[in-house]
C-alpha cells in the first residue's frame, strides 16, 4: 500500500480505510437535504419554505422574555419548595394527595359509574347462573343415586368390600400362629 502517495478525503465515508479496491466518494450535505420536491410544490415554493425554515424561530426579544419567564418560574418553584419544607410536607405526601384526588376523580366519572353498574349486574347474573347450575347438578346426582343402576352398583361394591375385608381378616390370623412361622419374613433366594 502506498499511504504516502494516497490522497485522503476527510469527507469520505471510507476515511481511514486503506484499500486499493475502495474509492473515496465525497459526501455532499446539500444534496442529501434536497431530496425530491414534494408533489404539488413548485421550485419557487420549495425555496420559499426552505428560507422560512432557515430563519430563527423567535425574535431575540421573545427569546429574552422566555429566559426571564423561566427564571421567574424557577424562583417560584424554589419558594414553593421552601414553604412545603417548612410545613413538613414531603414529596411523598404530595404524591399521595395527587393519587387520592385522581382516584376520587375517577370514581365520580360517568364511565366509572357505568362500568361499576355493568360489572355489578354481570356479577349478579353470574351468581344466579352458578346457583342454578349447582342446584341442577345436585338434583341430577340425587336422581342418579336413587336409580336402580346405581343401587345395583352400590350393592356389588359393598359385596366386594365385605369379601375383601373378610379375606384380609383370615390372612392376618395365619401370621399369629402358635408355631411362630408367620413372624419371619419370607426369604428371597433370587440371584439378583
Amino acid at each position: 500500500m502506498e499511504s504516502a502517495s494516497q490522497d485522503i478525503n476527510l469527507n469520505s465515508p471510507n476515511k481511514g480505510l486503506l484499500s486499493d479496491t475502495m474509492t473515496d466518494v465525497p459526501v455532499d450535505s446539500g444534496a442529501s437535504a434536497r431530496a425530491a420536491a414534494p408533489e404539488g410544490l413548485t421550485l419557487a415554493e420549495e425555496e420559499e419554505l426552505r428560507s422560512e425554515l432557515a430563519k430563527p424561530l423567535l425574535l431575540p426579544e421573545v427569546e429574552e422574555e422566555i429566559g426571564t419567564l423561566r427564571q421567574v418560574l424557577a424562583a417560584k418553584e424554589r419558594h414553593c419548595g421552601e414553604l412545603k419544607r417548612k410545613l413538613g410536607l414531603t414529596p411523598l405526601d404530595g404524591l399521595k394527595q395527587n393519587l387520592s384526588k385522581s382516584w376520587h376523580d375517577v370514581q365520580v366519572s360517568n364511565a366509572y359509574k357505568k362500568t361499576q353498574e355493568t360489572l355489578s349486574q354481570a356479577g349478579q347474573k353470574t351468581s344466579a347462573a352458578l346457583s342454578n347450575v349447582s342446584s341442577v347438578i345436585s338434583r341430577k346426582l340425587g336422581d342418579m343415586r336413587n336409580s336402580a343402576t346405581f343401587k345395583s352398583f352400590e350393592d356389588r361394591v359393598g359385596t366386594i368390600k365385605s369379601r375383601m375385608v373378610g379375606s384380609r381378616e383370615n390372612s392376618t390370623d395365619g401370621l399369629h400362629s402358635p408355631s411362630g412361622a408367620g413372624d419371619k419374613p419370607p426369604q428371597d433366594n433370587a440371584p439378583f
